[in-house]
């Protein structure tokens, strides 16, 4: 947690003011006894009702001073935890954003938000008990046990013996519970793992009949989470017990004595209720002491975990924050891949080994091989969603490395795998790639894209509001608007992987006869399991175990190239195979 204290010097007036004001309400707390002693030992022996009420409206007035403190501390409280909550969440958010997919991969999705919403609100939790309670506590107690001291030394070594024993059963319940509250954010990450699946994949899971299964799967995270909560629990548990018992003999020590010590004449009946009422307030500060001791055991683990986010370097980093000059001459590449290997672990097999490629300006390159081959690891290299393990990869004759990301992938439009569409309205999602895209430049791609004629009879047209995920579409209606997205502003590059699956076989074709009239200067790759989506590319390239298998147009490879031929045999006729 003392890594994370940084973001609290932008409120240094909070963290400074909010404990002054809350020792001042201790302070007028620890003179309350003294004047309940004087109305016990002078007011009422005395019969004086002045004095008593005296005595009495000084009690209200240190009460309603106090409460007015109490408020103020709470109001820095507030203000630094929710601003230090704010900072450390918008850090973590900026962070994250900045990871390659190695690090999202290795991370997880539902572990990244678990950290950025419950790890988070712990913490901010912590920050506002720090101010309010970790100083004022500690206070009480020692000037309690100062307070008895004044009032009679003998009778406050009570204080002395039981204030060690409740700080060793302090240390004996944190040290046992601080592992299980680490374990306790691990399974937190699991069960919003199964939800997120569940939530995203409600279709295919009442396709199948699943839902038994699921919640059976849920409950049994949910059961270890709750078993190892109770575990914990029941150690936590006894900090509150045990404080008490120790302080309740402690009173029932002071009351035995305290009233030898009135029988001798050194202590009065008024001293001796003051004993009293030290002892109290310092069994109610040891017990918010245990309550704290719960509460920073569990922002640790926190604070440990959002630290690992945010000392986590991205692995794909700009080494050049100036624009790169890109080669303008003819003969130069658009793309080029020059001995390029590529592995997703430090020592994993490689998924793509070797790859040699050139690919020129306004090429249609076809890349196809099975399931498992590295069509998307290749393509992902380009706007170095991952950086090559060996080799080099280039665009207009410059190493990625050397580009700005804005610069690069300003230049690409990437169509991925999976349709991913955001809430909003259909003309914020086209306007992803270029912000003032013209409504003329959106017909242009939705023309292209074969989105056209849908869009058309959308009720309320480029306003029709799509919901999250584009859940108010179908599959190959967001996979047409995520292509006629990639295509607006014109990239240099577009890159297409496996984004018409979801297409019928004439939508393909006519978007296949679009693409190649309308993007002439365009370099376009197409990566399909689809030979008849490839074969009328200018160039095909076959993968096959992450090497390339063969290059070529389609005739040259359907004869020289068995992967191709096996691919072209399983899926096309005798006379497409010949077209």
């Amino acid at each position: 947690m003392f890594k994370l204290a940084r973001y609290l010097k932008h409120f240094k007036k909070e963290v400074i003011l909010g404990p002054l004001f809350k020792l001042t309400e201790a302070v007028f707390e620890l003179i309350v006894p003294l004047v309940m002693a004087r109305i016990i030992d002078v007011g009422i022996p005395s019969g004086d009702t002045g004095y008593i009420l005296r005595m009495g409206g000084l009690m209200v007035l240190l009460g309603v001073a106090g409460l007015g403190f109490a408020l103020t501390c709470q109001y820095f409280a507030a203000r630094a935890s929710q601003g230090f909550g704010t900072l450390v969440r918008n850090d973590l958010f900026r962070r994250i954003n900045s990871f390659s997919h190695r690090e999202i991969d290795r991370f997880g999705t539902p572990s990244l938000i678990t950290r950025i919403t419950n790890d988070i609100n712990q913490l901010q939790v912590a920050v506002a008990m720090l101010i309010r309670l970790v100083i004022r506590a500690p206070f009480l107690i020692i000037g309690s046990v100062v307070m008895a001291l004044l009032l009679d030394w003998q009778l406050s070594l009570v204080f002395l013996v039981a204030a060690p024993l409740v700080a060793l059963v302090l240390y004996l319940v944190m040290s046992r519970s601080v592992p299980y509250y680490r374990t306790i954010q691990k399974k937190l990450d699991r069960i919003s793992l199964i939800t997120r699946e569940n939530l995203e994949g409600v279709r295919v899971i009442r396709a199948f009949s699943k839902q038994k299964e699921e919640e059976k799967r849920f409950d049994e995270a949910s059961d270890d989470l709750a078993a190892t909560s109770v575990r914990v629990g029941k150690i936590s548990a006894l900090l509150n017990p045990l404080t008490y018992v120790i302080m309740n003999l402690a009173v029932v020590a002071i009351i035995w004595f305290g009233g030898m010590r009135v029988d001798a004449g050194a202590l009065s009946q008024g001293q001796i209720i003051a004993f009293v009422n030290y002892m109290s307030q310092i069994l109610l500060a040891l017990v918010v002491v245990a309550n704290l001791v719960v509460l920073f055991t569990k922002a640790s683990a926190c604070a440990a975990r959002v630290n690992e986010v945010l000392e986590t370097e991205a692995s794909v980093k700009e080494e050049h924050s100036g624009p790169a000059a890109p080669a303008a001459g003819k003969d130069t590449p658009r793309i080029e891949f020059r001995n390029v290997s590529f592995s997703y672990g430090d020592e994993g097999d490689y998924a793509l080994q070797n790859i040699s490629l050139t690919i020129a300006p306004g090429e249609t390159v076809g890349i196809i091989g099975g399931t498992g081959s590295g069509k998307s690891t290749l393509v992902n290299l380009i706007p170095r969603f991952y950086d090559a393990t060996v080799g080099e990869v280039l665009v207009d004759g410059v190493n990625v490395k050397k580009y700005p990301f804005s610069q690069l992938r300003r230049q690409i439009g990437i169509v991925p795998q999976r349709a991913v569409l955001f809430a909003g309205t259909l003309r914020e999602n086209m306007r992803w790639g270029k912000a003032d895209a013209s409504d003329e430049e959106i017909a242009k791609a939705l023309s292209i894209a074969q989105a056209a004629d849908f869009v058309q009879k959308l009720p309320q047209g480029y306003d029709t509001a799509i919901l999250q995920g584009g859940k108010n579409l179908s599959g190959g209606q967001k996979q047409r608007l995520t292509i006629a997205r990639a295509l607006v502003g014109s990239p240099p590059i577009l890159i297409l992987d496996d984004s018409a699956s979801a297409l019928d076989f004439a939508t393909d074709a006519a978007l296949r006869k679009a693409l190649r009239r309308e993007t002439k200067d365009m370099t376009v790759l197409m990566i399909s399991q689809r030979a008849n989506t490839v074969k009328g590319a200018d160039k095909i390239v076959v993968l096959d175990d992450g090497g390339i298998a063969g290059i070529g147009s389609h005739e040259e490879l359907f004869e020289t190239c068995g992967v191709y031929r096996e691919i072209c045999l399983s899926q096309l006729s005798g006379e497409e195979v010949g077209r």
